[in-house]
């Protein structure tokens, strides 16, 4: 895998064109990893040259109860990502991917210190009960988040990824526009410095999952 540093501010003031449609056939697909490889990266990963600082959202879990992601995540690596469980293709295949990698590339004990948190872009129709239901097929011990949908937009700007509100497209879905990156989280220093796009397979993670959980570079 091939990865280009790539500057954390050009990809925020990106996040705001660039946004996907799950499910949606007619909607722009394109998202933050493109502006990427237009200027010079290729790949399913990209390196920031500056990383991120973990937001500090607070929300509910799937028991209901109140889960603060910088607090609970301290000193873990952490794989966040932003989606909904209605999407028919990009966020579950990327969630499945993700656990698959999970448990062929890594021990037991490094399986238990990563932390994969699944923040709903569409929490009117995301219940603690829902999110815990779907993610319960993909990997029980991945975390769901659901809340306040501004608190949620506000939070994922902060890393980069464009959401909006959950509206209808032409044939009258209900369909959630985000980014559909996933931001890894060093444990050494809780800074988010590698974004994988949707074109990430489990080959991808395989590699890279054992080196992130180290809080080493891919």
């Amino acid at each position: 895998m091939r990865k280009k540093t790539f500057a954390a501010a050009a990809l925020l003031a990106a996040a705001t064109l660039t946004l996907s449609a799950c499910g949606s056939q007619k909607a722009d697909s394109s998202t933050v990893s493109s502006v990427s490889q237009e200027s010079g990266s290729s790949g399913p990963a990209t390196v920031l040259d500056q990383p991120w600082a973990k937001p500090g959202l607070v929300l509910t879990d799937t028991h209901g109860k109140k889960y603060d992601l910088r607090k609970e995540t301290q000193g873990h690596p952490t794989l966040l990502y932003f989606g909904y469980t209605h999407c028919p293709d990009i966020c579950p295949t990327t969630m499945s991917n993700i656990a698959v990698a999970a448990q062929k590339s890594l021990t037991p004990a490094q399986r238990a210190d990563l932390r994969v948190v699944f923040v709903t872009t569409d929490p009117g129709r995301d219940t603690p009960a829902t999110l815990g239901s779907w993610l319960k097929g993909i990997d029980p011990r991945f975390i769901g988040l659901t809340g306040d949908f501004k608190t949620i937009q506000t939070a994922a700007r902060s890393v980069g990824i464009a959401v909006e509100p959950t509206t209808k497209n032409k044939a009258g879905q209900l369909v959630s526009m985000h980014g559909t990156q996933v931001v890894a989280f060093s444990p050494k220093n809780d800074g988010g410095y590698v974004f994988f796009n949707d074109q990430a397979t489990v080959d991808d993670y395989i590699k890279d999952l054992p080196k992130i959980v180290q809080g080493a570079k891919p």
